[in-house]
């Protein structure tokens, strides 16, 4: 499986272990990711709420050069699903579609909406069902209750992105059965994590965030896991924030969804990048029988 690798900007910066992860994974299931170093920015949250038209013809460009190369795009991140998604959808309207072709024509390129976009998370369920999934699995997450956090972008508009009910999915839980995890059903698995407004109402967003992983404790989980790096940074990065707002301490270990692949699969914590995380992850970690390595 050949696949165009659409990292977004959050995993190749200050989420690097997002992509140590993917890459790593990819390798273990025989997954060719190709990287296309023109990839730009998807313009979520700046560029697709001034201008929907040139954030179509921004997604497009990127989707060109994986169309010309004969592939599918393979992005790690919800949000950058979300957009490029989008693009797609808002291609099939010939007003849209005239303008974004001739914006491409003046660099050169065209597309003609054939490259299919696809959440890694998609990908796992669909091509290594559980079935194929176990036999792979080394490190079983036996004793670990995770809560599956999707985010907004992953399943919103359901119509438009055609794949899971928005508000009852469950191939993030299916595959933690798949890796021996025991899955947390909570209501906030599908709820906003609050990134959308955290620089511009930090106190709200920090709110909503805790809430969240107050849910998922409420329900027992020991972990819980975003195949968005944006809902992770609202989760991991912002958790000591998000514990002020809503008064008490979290302490959720929130892992990126490739990492607890890759750690069933049997990858080190450290080569997954856990270490990387503002959470310490070891009291997860010690319920798979390993910990992470301070770097």
């Amino acid at each position: 499986m050949r696949l165009a690798y659409y990292p977004g900007c959050v995993a190749q910066e200050s989420g690097k272990e997002l992509d140590m992860a993917t890459r790593w994974v990819a390798n273990k299931l025989g997954i060719e990711l190709v990287d296309f170093p023109n990839f730009s920015c998807c313009g979520s949250g700046f560029v697709d709420e001034a201008n929907l038209v040139l954030n179509v013809a921004l997604n497009a460009r990127n989707l060109s050069f994986a169309e010309k190369a004969g592939l599918d795009l393979l992005t790690v991140c919800s949000t950058c699903q979300g957009m490029l998604s989008l693009a797609n959808k808002k291609l099939e309207l010939p007003a849209i579609r005239g303008r974004v072709d001739a914006a491409l024509g003046q660099l050169g390129l065209a597309y003609h909406g054939k490259t299919k976009v696809k959440h890694l998370l998609q990908v796992l369920t669909e091509s290594f069902p559980p079935e194929r999934l176990r036999p792979l699995v080394v490190r079983p997450l036996t004793g670990l209750k995770v809560g599956a956090f999707y985010g907004c972008h992953l399943l919103r508009p359901a119509d438009e992105l055609g794949w899971e009910n928005g508000e009852d999915p469950h191939s993030f839980e299916d595959l933690l059965t798949a890796l021996g995890a025991e899955p947390v059903l909570y209501r906030g698995r599908v709820m906003c994590c609050g990134f959308p407004i955290l620089f511009v109402k930090e106190g709200v967003a920090n709110q909503i965030a805790g809430r969240q992983v107050e849910d998922a404790a409420a329900h027992g989980a020991h972990a819980m896991a975003t195949p968005c790096p944006l809902c992770h940074i609202s989760l991991d990065s912002f958790q000591n924030k998000a514990a002020k707002a809503v008064g008490h301490d979290l302490d959720m270990p929130i892992f990126h969804l490739p990492q607890l692949v890759g750690l069933a699969l049997g990858a080190t914590p450290d080569e997954l990048g856990l270490p990387r995380h503002m959470v310490d992850t070891d009291s997860a970690l010690r319920r798979i029988g390993t910990v992470a390595v301070p770097g």
